[in-house]
């Protein structure tokens, strides 16, 4: 394999790992943000029934 080609070759597979690293970035915020929103809901939740049963 000539160098240029060897090169090129680096190139694409840095590309690649770039798009599949930004992917992973994607699905963990994604998994962090419906986390999120969950705890949220149960916070009101138990807000609401600390509200409850205080009055």
């Amino acid at each position: 394999m000539g160098p240029e080609l060897h090169y090129q070759v680096m190139i694409s597979r840095v590309a690649e790992l770039q798009e599949e690293a930004a992917s992973h970035r994607r699905a963990r915020q994604a998994q962090a943000d419906r986390k999120a929103q969950q705890r949220s809901g149960q916070r009101r939740l138990r807000a609401a029934f600390g509200k409850l049963r205080t009055s």
